[in-house]
């Protein structure tokens, strides 16, 4: 999966960058979270500092056009984005998991 940044608008008010992209693969249209995980890649990042928003794919095509946000930081993002948008992005749920396990061992 090749990823290409076709923009990058920074956003300091927000603490992120809001990016397009378009990525190349062979097969079926990719996972939002093997995209969050080769953009964050390829920005330098966390996976957990990405989100992405939109996955287009042209019908009988092998390329995806995207639209996803780069936050400075985890909380940054979890303190902006929707909670609908985190989850899909899987982003949190690590920390909401070990508060069960914690839970869990304490009863």
């Amino acid at each position: 999966m090749d990823v290409d940044i076709i923009s990058e608008d920074e956003n300091p008010m927000l603490h992120r960058t809001d990016i397009r992209f378009e990525i190349t693969h062979e097969e079926a249209t990719p996972s939002r979270l093997s995209v969050r995980d080769s953009l964050a890649a390829a920005l330098d990042k966390d996976s957990s500092e990405v989100v992405v928003h939109e996955l287009d794919t042209k019908f009988g095509m092998r390329k995806t056009v995207g639209y996803a946000k780069a936050y400075d930081s985890p909380e940054d993002a979890q303190d902006v984005e929707q909670d609908h948008m985190l989850e899909r992005n899987k982003i949190g749920a690590e920390e909401a998991e070990a508060e069960e396990a914690d839970a869990d061992a304490e009863a």
